[in-house]
């Protein structure tokens, strides 16, 4: 069991997750450490509000990174980090193994 995820747009570590090409429109990376995440949702990439979305933001509450695949995805994951907004989200490639990971993490810095 790895204590990593990186699928080239989302990366996850021991210390923090970085989301590239976040910024627009500089397309550079946010990276936001594990420390700072209180704890995030995960739910069914819908068909009308976000799936489409290639980069930014739909409803004003969240801010996704570019990803061209993100019509192919099928999990959207809402980081929860205090004083940020809009909140960061993002459709990795691989949700349950990111999740499973950040979970890890998560649970080992109590």
């Amino acid at each position: 069991m790895s204590d990593s995820y990186d699928d080239g747009l989302v990366q996850l570590d021991r210390e923090a997750i970085t989301l590239r090409r976040y910024h627009f429109p500089s397309g550079t990376s946010k990276i936001i450490l594990l420390d700072k995440v209180r704890g995030y949702r995960a739910e069914p990439l819908g068909l009308l509000l976000h799936r489409f979305r290639l980069w930014g933001s739909s409803d004003l509450r969240r801010w996704l990174p570019l990803d061209i695949r993100r019509p192919l995805r099928s999990t959207l994951v809402t980081l929860d980090v205090p004083g940020t907004r809009p909140r960061p989200a993002f459709t990795p490639a691989d949700a349950d193994e990111f999740t499973a990971v950040l979970d890890r993490l998560l649970d080992a810095r109590d």
